[in-house]
């Protein structure tokens, strides 16, 4: 049944070529890292990733000196939306205050929507607003309801921001005891109070009301689903709780269980497939075939079926990894140099591994190999660091190790664990405050004031 699923489906012809590719690496013998990066790095393509760079540094600049924004919130926003020209944004952030939006509100409304900087404000921004206002919304309302739910702003066609934008307001209006209780009791008001007194905060409860799947507009199905979420002992304060009530709001009983019988079919017991479901509830979500695939692809990339079963245990997130992603993981990994095993190891060690980008992953193992000198096998048995930030998190420990080797207070590098691994607290008596009576420097190095390694 998996092989007739596998084969039946239609794969685009990008994808024939790229498990060609695989299936042709697996079969090679692994490489001299120099040889196999110098084939990979050195391309036109790699240029573009240093112009990507410079398009993301030049937008954290904007968004901290235009907004006031948090560097750590300002990278997050440059990863999905990123220019090297500030007429645009300028003009998106003009037309918001135009309409009375203090900074704070604006950063709120571009953090949900970072396209929006990108986007031409006439064409998208305004016209949405100005609807809005038309249909009777007060600056200070608008101004009010927009920053809390920014979503508002996504939705398309005049007619479904009017009636989103009207669920919010009511709702916000249902805080006040005295307005509230004028109000006819309807079935969504009615189960937003039930959230709000299970504790679920006002930030989730607002994007539930312009949810597609409407969870909290039904009766006995909502009362059905919050009772299951109650009882399987969600946080009402966690997003996954919210995931979990769409999950049961959505899907049938039967549903439910024909997609627990596939992960039983795949080698996971009853208990386990909750475990999973708990991390991540949309671990339902996904239909018997996407699961099966899923499963199947990891199979055929090397893994055994009780380590694919572990790997879902401990990151349920890889059951929605595409089929195309998980082939181009293994591309990237075996072009780099590591061989079958090597990619094997990493993925049970560090099942995230499969999601990360294939820049981010050349980029840091380029880093660690070449500038550091630690071997691909080291890099196998410790695949969590290709996780880390290199510009927050790598570099800084890694210049504190170069000045300790370049002055002599070291013999040679130390293991990778505990220069990456370690605690901050711990790596900083290791290797800070250990020396730094003959080095000084150390801490403003560590601290990213005094930088050696570019």
């Amino acid at each position: 049944m998996y092989s007739l699923i596998l084969q039946g489906g239609r794969r685009s012809r990008e994808l024939h070529q790229w498990q060609n590719r695989v299936m042709n690496l697996l079969l090679q013998n692994g490489s001299a890292f120099t040889e196999s990066f110098s084939s990979v790095v050195a391309t036109a393509k790699d240029l573009s990733f240093e112009d990507e760079r410079k398009r993301k540094t030049f937008t954290v600049s904007y968004l901290i000196d235009s907004l006031g924004l948090t560097t750590k919130l300002a990278e997050s926003i440059s990863m999905k939306a990123n220019f090297d020209e500030k007429g645009n944004p300028d003009s998106v952030l003009k037309l918001l205050r135009s309409y009375g939006f203090k900074d704070c509100q604006i950063s709120s409304i571009i953090a949900t929507y970072p396209r929006f900087l990108v986007e031409s404000p006439e064409k998208s921004l305004r016209a949405k607003l100005h609807f809005l206002k038309l249909n009777g919304a007060s600056s200070s309302e608008l101004t009010e309801i927009v920053s809390k739910v920014p979503k508002i702003l996504g939705k398309r066609g005049g007619k479904w921001i009017i009636h989103y934008y009207d669920y919010v307001k009511e709702i916000l209006q249902d805080q006040d005891t005295s307005s509230s209780s004028k109000r006819k009791q309807t079935n969504r008001n009615r189960n937003v109070s039930v959230l709000r007194e299970l504790g679920v905060p006002q930030r989730l409860l607002l994007n539930l009301l312009i949810s597609r799947a409407k969870p909290v507009c039904g009766k006995e199905r909502f009362e059905e689903s919050v009772k299951k979420i109650v009882e399987m002992g969600f946080d009402p304060k966690s997003p996954k709780f919210v995931s979990a009530l769409y999950v049961f709001y959505d899907l049938s009983d039967k549903t439910i269980e024909e997609k627990v019988n596939a992960y039983k079919r795949l080698g996971l017991s009853l208990d386990e497939v909750w475990v999973v479901f708990k991390k991540w509830p949309f671990s339902l979500k996904y239909s018997e075939k996407k699961i099966i695939q899923t499963f199947e692809t990891m199979k055929r990339v090397g893994l055994t079926d009780d380590e694919v079963c572990l790997m879902v245990k401990r990151y349920p997130e890889c059951v929605g990894t595409s089929e195309e992603k998980i082939v181009k993981s293994v591309e990237t990994f075996l072009e780099l140099g590591f061989t079958k095993d090597e990619f094997v190891m990493i993925i049970k060690r560090h099942p995230q591994c499969i999601g990360l980008a294939a820049d981010s992953v050349k980029k840091k193992t380029e880093f660690l190999v070449k500038t550091m000198g630690w071997p691909l096998k080291v890099i196998a048995s410790t695949p969590i660091v290709l996780g880390f930030s290199l510009e927050k998190f790598v570099l800084p420990r890694c210049n504190v190790i170069k000045a300790l080797l370049s002055k002599g207070l070291i013999d040679e590098i130390p293991a990778i664990s505990s220069v990456l691994t370690s605690p901050k607290l711990k790596f900083l008596k290791l290797f800070v405050e250990k020396h730094q009576d003959v080095l000084p420097e150390l801490n403003s190095i560590f601290t990213g004031d005094n930088v050696l390694v570019n």
